[in-house]
């Protein structure tokens, strides 16, 4: 009877295994040196046991085996991955953004200047020359609304230069009735003359509160410097 057929599969038995192993190994490069002296291949073999000995055949020289081996290699397809950084998340972005918002708005208020160099301080002192120029014209718009909507300006208090307050238009008084007569007297003159002569006198009347408010404008802008 012949031999039955071994199952390829792992020999748990640790004694068995290093049998089967030196059996194997012997064959195997018995084989090899046959198939190099039969067919005059150029073999090499090169066995590591489970505990790292090594076993080595080569019909010729070793080295010179595995040179002209690595010269034979095709080199790999596949794209070496290359390394990237990794992106900054959106959470740090948003940090980052707040940031800088908090930077500004702190340089805004005079705060957190020491990193400032004398452009950015330049820059900086026109934004805030540019703002609170609107804010005095916005302060002058208000008052022309004022004075077209009720005849009178209210008191306006502001703190000066020595932190006492006073009331802006308390040098006014004289302005704001002629203010108040010539509105009157530009509201009459529209109505009766507008009837007869049928000219744009409401034009007329126009320029003249504007020159008023300019004149205003200018009193205030000295006063407020």
């Amino acid at each position: 009877m012949g031999r039955g057929k071994i199952e390829i599969k792992k020999i748990e038995n640790v004694n068995s295994r290093q049998i089967t192993f030196s059996k194997r190994r012997t064959g195997l490069l018995k084989k090899a040196s046959e198939l190099a002296v039969l067919c005059e291949a150029e073999v090499a073999v090169i066995i590591f046991s489970n505990t790292g000995k090594l076993f080595e055949f080569s019909s010729s020289d070793m080295k010179r085996t595995l040179l002209r081996y690595n010269k034979c290699l095709v080199p790999s397809e596949v794209p070496i991955p290359t390394f990237k950084p990794e992106e900054p998340k959106e959470v740090d972005l948003l940090k980052l953004e707040m940031a800088k918002l908090t930077s500004k708005q702190m340089q805004l208020l005079g705060k957190d200047l020491t990193g400032m160099n004398l452009q950015e301080l330049g820059a900086l002192e026109q934004q805030l020359n540019e703002g609170l120029l609107s804010i005095k014209e916005r302060k002058v718009e208000e008052l022309k609304g004022l004075v077209s909507s009720t005849g009178h300006l209210a008191p306006l208090v502001i703190n000066n230069n020595s932190g006492s307050r006073e009331t802006a238009n308390s040098g006014l008084d004289d302005e704001i009735s002629i203010t108040t007569l010539t509105l009157c007297i530009h509201s009459t003159f529209s109505r009766v003359i507008t009837g007869y002569l049928k000219i744009d006198v409401q034009l007329i009347g126009n320029r003249l509160v504007d020159l008023y408010y300019m004149k205003m404008y200018l009193w205030i802008f000295s006063w407020w410097e």
